[in-house]
């Protein structure tokens, strides 16, 4: 029997309604999935903003801190000279001005020779600080492992033998001398001319004795550190200590161990508190201990006696200009890596009388300059003697400014 028409209409209205109620869930489900991908977004954003804050919060934080560290008083560096009572020393400034003052509670642990930090203004101990050791005297001396050897000193024979019976023999076989029961130097002095080889000799015996070398210069050490002179000179015996086996080169000793006069400068006084201050370190180590101590003058005769008695640098070294044989063997040192071309060599140091180790070092270079201005690859006996020349003029004009200005 076939529907009727009411039936027919019912059917479709409902087909109807099921069409718009699944279209209806679409548009929903799209539009929350819209809004979760939305969502999602939002909190990316958000993640990234909250780190960005939490950047520049740290980024406020030690820009705060370091305006903050700026707007502090500095303090000043002292060394405690006594302890006086628990809470009380007296310090001393590096100016070497002494105060009695006031120990802060972070601070009851120092002890006589601490370094501190101390207040400005009240000059009390705020705290304890260390500096590192040896760290301040490193920056003013040069440490080393030298790299030259006694095959690159010529003319210097003699006196390679008796620094190495005094330096390297000591560091080297001390069980002979206990034997025997004699008492090696604990250094030498080596004087004579500018240039002669002196400090090439000290490098040679450190190599030699793979000590480190430890270089000081003496006119340095008097024009920089006044008021800290003999402090630094206990710290360099100190560092040669720690680094030991060491050899503590003092060049231009001269300038802190001349003959002492009464003065009342306060330079000169300084100048003599370091030069009681080596004298009491060179008494302090032992002559076979593994530190060793050469000086080198180029003024002997100005020197304190007190340096060069028994027990102290008391073995002299004459370290003179070469004779003819000793600048044929310089010459041989400094020309072996040279491509020379009809060159006689005992002829060009005939032309040399009465020139240095380093005046003949001079020469060499000046005559291979003279090639290479030449595009030559070689050098010739004419370039040597065009060097002789120009090392000897160099040498006038020297002397002259100095007896002229």
């Amino acid at each position: 029997m076939a529907k009727s028409n009411t039936e027919k209409k019912l059917v479709y209205s409902e087909t109807i309604e099921l069409d718009d109620t699944e279209s209806t869930n679409k548009a929903l489900t799209k539009n929350v999935e819209k809004l979760e991908e939305e969502n999602k977004v939002l909190n990316g954003t958000l993640r990234r903003v909250e780190e960005e804050s939490a950047m520049l919060r740290e980024l406020f934080n030690k820009a705060s801190n370091e305006l903050s560290n700026i707007k502090k008083p500095a303090l000043l560096v002292a060394d405690i000279v006594q302890i006086v009572d628990k809470n009380k020393a007296v310090i001393k400034l590096p100016n070497g001005n002494k105060f009695f003052c006031y120990i802060s509670e972070e601070a009851k642990e120092v002890v006589n020779g601490d370094t501190v930090l101390v207040d400005q203004k009240s000059l009390n101990v705020i705290n304890k600080v260390d500096l590192g050791e040896g760290m301040e005297v490193e920056k003013y001396v040069i440490i080393e492992k030298p790299l030259e050897s006694w095959k690159d000193i010529g003319g210097l024979g003699e006196e390679i033998n008796e620094v190495k019976e005094v330096i390297e023999l000591p560091l080297k076989k001390p069980e002979l001398f206990k034997k025997i029961g004699i008492k090696p130097p604990k250094g030498v002095l080596l004087y004579g001319p500018p240039g002669t080889g002196k400090t090439l000799l000290a490098k040679a015996v450190a190599h030699s004795t793979n000590a480190t070398f430890i270089e000081i210069v003496g006119s340095e050490l008097v024009q920089k550190f006044i008021g800290e002179g003999a402090k630094l000179v206990k710290e360099i015996f100190n560092l040669a200590k720690r680094k030991a086996p060491s050899i503590i080169f003092i060049d231009e000793i001269d300038a802190l161990a001349a003959m002492r006069i009464e003065t009342g400068t306060s330079g000169e006084r300084e100048v003599n508190r370091t030069f009681m201050q080596l004298l009491a370190e060179l008494d302090g180590f032992n002559h076979l201990g593994d530190v060793k101590v050469i000086g080198a003058t180029n003024m002997i005769h100005i020197l304190d006696k007190a340096i060069i008695r028994p027990g102290r640098l008391d073995r002299l070294i004459e370290v003179g200009l070469p004779d003819e044989v000793g600048r044929l063997e310089i010459i041989k040192v400094h020309t072996k890596n040279m491509n020379l071309k009809n060159v006689k060599l005992k002829e060009i140091v005939k032309e040399m009388e009465f020139f240095s180790g380093a005046e003949i070092q001079a020469v060499c270079m000046e005559s291979g300059y003279f090639a290479i201005r030449e595009d030559r690859d070689y050098v010739t006996q004419e370039d040597f003697l065009m060097g002789i020349e120009k090392v000897r003029q160099e040498e006038d004009e020297e002397q002259d400014q100095k007896f002229f200005g």
